[in-house]
């Protein structure tokens, strides 16, 4: 199975949840209690938008995970 990477924008919410959108899988939002928690939701969620696309990673167009990539790490300071 080819990986592919998408892009997400995660807000925390003034209800305290956060919120995760994406402009390269269209049609994914995603809630959870934590970034984490939203996370693994928007993967969920990601599956199943191109599942209902017939199945085809390609029908979104997102490029493959290469052997690096950069990502955010998120430290909390006290």
């Amino acid at each position: 199975m080819m990986e592919r990477i998408a892009g997400l924008h995660i807000e925390t919410l003034p209800e305290g949840v956060c919120l995760a959108t994406s402009d390269d899988v269209p049609g994914l939002v995603a809630q959870g209690r934590t970034i984490t928690e939203t996370l693994e939701i928007a993967r969920d969620v990601a599956r199943k938008l191109i599942e209902a696309r017939g199945g085809d990673p390609d029908a979104i167009a997102l490029p493959a995970a290469g052997d690096s990539l950069d990502y955010p790490l998120v430290i909390a300071a006290e």
